[in-house]
C-alpha cells in the first residue's frame, strides 16, 4: 500500500507539473496585450514596456515557466497587479467559497444518486428503473449554467423562495447554507446521474457475482445481500469517481459564482482573466489544479484500501 501511494503521489506531482507548463504556454497564445488593458489607452509605450518587464512578460516561456515554478518552491505565487497584493493571499480569501460549494454539492448528489442507482438496480428492467434511468440521463444532459439561470429566474425572481446573489452573512451559518441552495443544485444536479448510473452498473455486476448467489444460497435477506456485501463492492468506482467529481465541479462552480454573484476561485478566475491579471491566474489555477490532483489522489487511495485488487493497476 505505501509503494502504491507513493507512485500516486509522483504521477500526481507530474500531472501538477504539466498542466502548469501548459498554462503558462496558452498565456503567451492569449489575445491582447495585457499592459494595454492594465493602464489603459493613455499610457505610454514606455510604460507599457516597464510594466511588462516588471510581470516577466518580455521573457521566453521557458524562463516565465522557471520563474514561476521557483518562486512556487518558495510559497510566493506571486503579487497582483491590480492590488498589489499577494496572490496566494487574495486567492485563499476565496477558496472557502468554493470549498463550501462544491462539498455541498458533492454531499446531497452522492445522498441521493447513490441510493437511486442501488433501487434501479434491484429493480432491473421495471418501470421504477426505466424511469431512474431517463431523469439520470436528463440531469447528465443539462448544462450546469442553464440549471443555474432557469433556477434563478424560477425559485428565486419568480417565487421568492431563495436569494438571488450573494453567498450570505459571514457570521450567519444559517444565511450562508439558504444561499447554498441553488448554486448547489445547479453544481451537483447532473452529478446525481452520473452517480446513479454508475453505482447501477456496479451493483448488477456484483450481483451476478458468484458470492452474492452463494449469499442468496444460504437464504440470506435481500437487503443484508445488497447494503452487506454487494454495495461495499459496487462502491469502489464510485469513490473514484467522487474523487474527480470533487475537481471537475470547479468548473461548474465557475459559472454558478457568476450567475449569482457568488466570491469564489472560479470566479476570481474569470475576472482576472478579463483584466488580464496574469499572476492571479497562474496562482489561482495552480490551487484549484493542485486540489483536483489531491482529489483524486485521495479517491485512488480509498478505492485501493477498500479493493487490494486496485494497487496492482499501476
Amino acid at each position: 500500500m505505501l509503494l502504491y501511494a507513493l507512485k500516486r503521489l509522483g504521477l500526481a506531482l507530474i500531472i501538477t507539473a504539466v498542466a502548469l507548463i501548459l498554462l503558462i504556454s496558452m498565456i503567451q497564445l492569449i489575445p491582447g496585450d495585457p499592459a494595454a488593458v492594465l493602464l489603459g489607452p493613455l499610457a505610454s509605450p514606455e510604460m507599457r514596456e516597464m510594466f511588462r518587464q516588471q510581470m516577466g512578460l518580455d521573457q521566453p516561456a521557458l524562463v516565465q515557466i522557471a520563474r514561476f515554478f521557483g518562486r512556487v518552491l518558495t510559497g510566493d505565487l506571486g503579487t497582483d497587479v491590480l492590488t498589489n497584493r499577494s496572490v496566494l493571499v487574495t486567492v485563499m480569501e476565496q477558496v472557502p467559497f468554493t470549498l463550501a460549494l462544491i462539498f455541498a454539492s458533492i454531499t446531497w448528489s452522492a445522498l441521493i444518486g447513490i441510493p437511486l442507482g442501488c433501487f434501479a438496480a434491484l429493480y432491473r428492467g421495471s418501470l421504477a428503473d426505466r424511469i431512474v434511468g431517463i431523469l439520470s440521463v436528463s440531469s447528465i444532459a443539462l448544462p450546469s449554467f442553464v440549471i443555474a439561470i432557469y433556477g434563478l429566474l424560477l425559485f428565486s425572481v419568480k417565487l421568492g423562495w431563495f436569494p438571488t446573489i450573494g453567498a450570505g452573512d459571514r457570521g450567519a451559518p444559517l444565511d450562508q447554507l439558504y444561499h447554498l441552495v441553488l448554486p448547489s443544485l445547479a453544481v451537483g444536479l447532473g452529478w446525481v446521474g452520473y452517480l446513479a448510473r454508475m453505482v447501477r452498473a456496479s451493483m448488477l455486476e456484483v450481483l451476478s457475482e458468484n458470492h452474492v448467489r452463494m449469499a442468496r444460497a444460504f437464504g440470506l435477506e435481500e437487503r443484508t445481500i445488497t447494503y452487506r456485501y454487494a454495495l461495499k463492492i459496487a462502491i469502489i468506482p464510485t469513490v473514484v469517481l467522487l474523487g474527480m467529481g470533487v475537481g471537475n465541479m470547479i468548473s461548474s462552480a465557475v459559472f454558478a459564482e457568476i450567475v449569482f454573484a457568488r466570491p469564489g476561485v472560479g470566479k476570481l478566475i474569470f475576472d482576472a482573466i478579463s483584466t488580464r491579471n496574469y499572476p492571479v491566474v497562474m496562482g489561482a489555477v495552480m490551487i484549484t489544479t493542485g486540489f483536483y490532483v489531491l482529489c483524486t489522489l485521495i479517491a485512488d487511495l480509498v478505492a485501493a484500501g477498500l479493493d487490494p485488487r486496485v494497487r496492482s493497476t499501476l
